[in-house]
């Protein structure tokens, strides 16, 4: 493998601009045509979005219109977030049911590689890993007709909130289609090291998200996430531990690089591209990478 090789994929919050999660609209301000032509241009392949944006997007231009953006940009990998509240009772599973639902089909249409899920975001205490193990099985069997990864977000404020727990959620449930996505700010937060990567089987590191923390939490772990991240290289992680970590576990995938910052939001979309761009790949050129 060569640097030429990494592939990295702009999450949605590193170029849409000046929206956050839970914002009164979590809508980019730029058109995706116009993110679509910067991040192709500065060298990225791959692009996430959140559901509200793109129902914007194929509001504005059709599915054949966005399909053709990503092709003529080089826009290989997309990827379609956030999926919560899948595993409990009445309304809200109906409403994460339905969510889902509008996923797949968008994901049939436009080559959706993964779809993010929260494992109980915003739930205290221990996981409700038999509820959960049942809902998951179900929706991972839906989307791997279509190719379609489903990777769980293990997060600092969510029940599902570490390796162990997550593997705990897989252990058992056989599918082939699903897994975590390691996001190097969440194992920071969590209290986990590269260490605790590299006890993951293969199999079940399926997505990976590369960013930055500060030294110290600013306010709840949520605020610090939603407005904090920073720029790889730029905060208190070993990013090049973690990034080898996950290469010697044996992933082979694209790599997303979420930043979410209320100064990186502000920046024009060019230069917060750029900028992301560069600091990440930088933290390759730390690591060793594998022959194959």
């Amino acid at each position: 493998m060569k640097i030429d090789d990494i592939d990295l994929c702009a999450s949605y919050w590193t170029v849409s601009g000046a929206t956050y999660p839970g914002a009164p609209s979590e809508v980019s301000p730029f058109p995706l045509k116009d993110r679509a032509e910067v991040s192709g241009r500065v060298g990225w392949r791959g692009m996430g979005f959140v559901m509200a944006d793109m129902e914007a997007s194929l509001a504005r231009y059709g599915l054949p219109t966005i399909r053709r953006i990503f092709s003529d940009n080089g826009i290989r990998h997309v990827e379609l977030e956030f999926l919560v509240d899948w595993h409990l009772d009445g309304e809200p599973r109906l409403a994460s049911e339905r969510m889902y639902d509008r996923m797949l089909e968008i994901g049939a249409e436009l080559g959706v590689k993964k779809i993010k899920l929260g494992g109980g975001v915003f739930e205290t205490g221990a996981p409700d890993l038999a509820a959960m193990r049942d809902a998951l099985a179900g929706i991972c069997e839906r989307a791997a007709p279509l190719g379609i990864d489903i990777v769980i977000e293990f997060l600092p404020f969510a029940s599902i909130d570490s390796i162990d727990r997550g593997l705990a959620l897989f252990d058992g449930l056989g599918t082939t289609n699903g897994g975590l996505l390691v996001d190097t700010w969440h194992v920071q937060r969590g209290g986990m090291t590269a260490e605790d990567i590299r006890k993951m089987p293969p199999e079940l590191l399926r997505a990976v998200e590369l960013d930055d923390a500060g030294a110290e939490v600013l306010g709840t772990l949520f605020n610090d996430s939603t407005h904090y991240r920073r720029l790889c290289g730029e905060g208190a992680i070993d990013i090049p531990a973690q990034i080898q970590a996950i290469l010697d576990v044996g992933y082979r995938g694209y790599w997303g690089v979420e930043l979410i910052s209320a100064a990186h939001r502000h920046l024009p979309l060019e230069l917060a591209a750029q900028r992301a761009f560069d600091t990440t790949m930088q933290q390759f050129k730390a690591v060793d990478l594998p022959a194959d």
